[in-house]
């Protein structure tokens, strides 16, 4: 990973990464070896054995545990933490509402308050833009929230209690993070891009949800594993106790005119399936800060994104089974019973 241009204050050598076998954890934590960390995953492990390939490595420790009730010597010799432990997404959040609230709000404020008490120098919650919920005009971090779903109320309780614990010696930060998308080793294909790559695999048709016109804000997994690599190195000055957006302005993208340009990206002509009510989350999102306090900026296209996906799932390198879509393995594993999407 290029890390030209970061800072080294306060360098973090050990970092805790809860949720380190997800989605973005499972990048994260590759990102973070590669770059010469020592680094402790505490995980569940609810989706498998995401981490297989560096089960191995030398500077990797994993911890099996839940950060509600995980003990807090897991903190000991812990420089940072990147809290990214969370039922992820606004369908899944709705299964268990009050298991939500315990695991993304309370267990992540928890582990936030367990760190200071125990040392640790950084603590960066992941947070989401989705808690913008439905906005007519461009938000940033200044603007008011407007959470529509118990997860995204869950990521503005974190954030709410974590940063009220940054100080002098514990620097905390917030990211909210724009939709994700692209390939991991604990693969998702209930994200926007993702699913949209699967059903032109699978069905030649792009799946797109009603009625098209929602404006969502995209970046690829490992711009968003970039940042939270571009907060661990900055000086503690600039980032403690904000909230930083990530993603790109470029990237503000509608959901219909997004599924025509993942066609074209993949070669496949464009012919839409239309599914569900029309979606009651439209925001576009505000960049500038993270790129002029930090110089984060993403690298990777939806379309790049998209090419990627499609050439694994053609190589059938690429996981597409029950685990990939996190609602399905919800309910394999008896967490809630709601209609699917």
């Amino acid at each position: 990973m290029d890390l030209r241009g970061a800072s080294d204050h306060c360098k973090a050598e050990h970092v805790l990464i809860t949720g380190g076998a997800g989605y973005i954890g499972s990048v994260l934590s590759t990102h973070l070896l590669d770059a010469g960390h020592r680094v402790t995953v505490l995980d569940r492990f609810l989706f498998g054995p995401t981490l297989a390939h560096l089960a191995n490595h030398r500077h990797l420790t994993l911890v099996e545990g839940d950060i509600r009730s995980v003990s807090r010597s897991v903190l000991d010799g812990v420089d940072a933490v990147c809290d990214l432990a969370a039922l992820s997404n606004d369908p899944a959040g709705e299964l268990e509402p009050a298991e939500t609230l315990s695991v993304n709000f309370e267990g992540r404020a928890r582990i936030c308050r367990l760190a200071r008490e125990a040392g640790v120098r950084r603590y960066i919650l992941a947070s989401s833009c989705s808690l913008y919920g439905f906005q007519d005009g461009v938000v940033d971090e200044d603007s008011p929230i407007n959470p529509l779903t118990t997860y995204a109320r869950a990521n503005a309780l974190a954030e709410e209690a974590t940063l009220a614990e940054s100080g002098p010696r514990f620097t905390v930060t917030a990211l909210r993070q724009a939709t994700v998308y692209g390939l991991s080793p604990r693969m998702r294909f209930d994200l926007a891009i993702n699913g949209m790559v699967l059903s032109l695999f699978r069905t030649g048709r792009i799946r797109v949800m009603r009625d098209g016109s929602q404006w969502r804000p995209m970046i690829h997994v490992t711009d968003t594993a970039r940042a939270f690599r571009t907060v661990l190195t900055a000086d503690p000055k600039t980032v403690a106790g904000r909230i930083f957006n990530v993603g790109s302005d470029d990237q503000n993208l509608q959901i219909g005119p997004l599924s025509e340009r993942i066609c074209r990206a993949t070669g496949t002509a464009v012919v839409q399936d239309w599914y569900g009510d029309a979606d009651t989350r439209s925001y576009r999102v505000a960049f500038r800060r993270a790129r002029d306090e930090l110089g984060f900026v993403t690298r990777t296209a939806p379309e790049e994104g998209a090419r990627e996906i499609m050439a694994a799932l053609r190589a059938h390198t690429v996981d597409t089974g029950p685990r990939t879509i996190t609602v399905k393995w919800y309910r394999e594993l008896g967490l809630g019973s709601v209609p699917g999407p």
